[in-house]
C-alpha cells in the first residue's frame, strides 16, 4: 500500500464539535464553536479546550476561569457553525442564534438550554501552546436531558444525533460498530 508523505499538521479526526458558554458579571453571554476539546482524566474528571487567545471568549474564560461546555447535535449544527464564524465583539450570540442561557448550577456561565448534556468546568491551568493555549478544566457539574434518560437511570448518550467535526466538515455520529471490551468477549457456546 503505498502513501503519500505530507507536512506535519493536526489529521486527528473526527473531533467534539462543541459550543463553550462563558460570560463575566454586567456583560452578555458569549458562545464560542470549538473542536479541540477533549477528556484528559477521570479522577477527578478534567477536559481540555484550546483557544486562540485573539478570539473574544478568550478573555473573558481567562478571567473568569470558568466555562460550560455544550454538545451538540444534528439540530445544533447550524448554530454551532454560525458560533464558530462569528465574534460575539460584534453581537449577541444567544440573540442572534436563538439559543437560551441556561442557569448553571456549580458557576456562574450559563449553559446552553438546547444543547442535551452541559458540563460546567472549573479552570485549573492555562497552558501556552503556540496558536491556541489550553485551558485545563475539573468538571463540577454536569446537566443531562431528562429525555433521554430510561427507565433503569440509564442516560441514552448515543440516541442524541451527537454532532462531530472532521476535515471541515460536520458528521452525525450515529452507527454502532462494536462496544467497549467486545474484542476481548468470550463466545456464548451454543448448543
Amino acid at each position: 500500500m503505498e502513501k503519500q508523505e505530507w507536512k506535519p499538521g493536526n489529521m486527528l479526526y473526527p473531533v467534539p464539535a462543541v459550543m463553550v458558554s462563558c460570560g463575566r458579571n454586567g456583560e452578555k453571554p458569549n458562545i464560542i464553536t470549538v473542536a479541540w476539546c477533549g477528556t484528559v482524566c477521570s479522577a477527578p474528571p478534567m477536559l481540555y479546550i484550546s483557544v486562540r487567545p485573539e478570539r473574544y471568549s478568550y478573555d473573558i474564560i481567562k478571567d473568569t476561569k470558568e466555562f460550560v461546555v455544550n454538545l451538540t447535535t444534528e439540530k445544533l449544527v447550524h448554530a454551532t457553525d454560525y458560533c464558530g464564524v462569528k465574534s460575539g465583539r460584534d453581537m449577541d450570540k444567544f440573540r442572534e442564534t436563538g439559543l437560551t442561557a441556561y442557569p448553571s448550577k456549580h458557576i456562574k456561565a450559563p449553559g446552553i438550554a438546547e444543547s442535551p448534556v452541559n458540563i460546567e468546568c472549573k479552570v485549573t491551568q492555562i497552558l501556552p501552546l503556540g496558536s491556541h493555549d489550553m485551558f485545563l478544566a475539573e468538571v463540577v457539574g454536569v446537566s443531562a436531558e431528562e429525555s433521554f434518560i430510561d427507565e433503569t437511570g440509564k442516560f441514552r448518550l448515543n440516541d442524541l444525533g451527537l454532532a462531530a467535526y472532521s476535515h471541515g466538515e460536520y458528521l452525525k455520529l450515529g452507527e454502532k460498530i462494536g462496544k467497549f471490551g467486545f474484542s476481548v468477549e468470550k463466545k456464548k457456546k451454543s448448543r
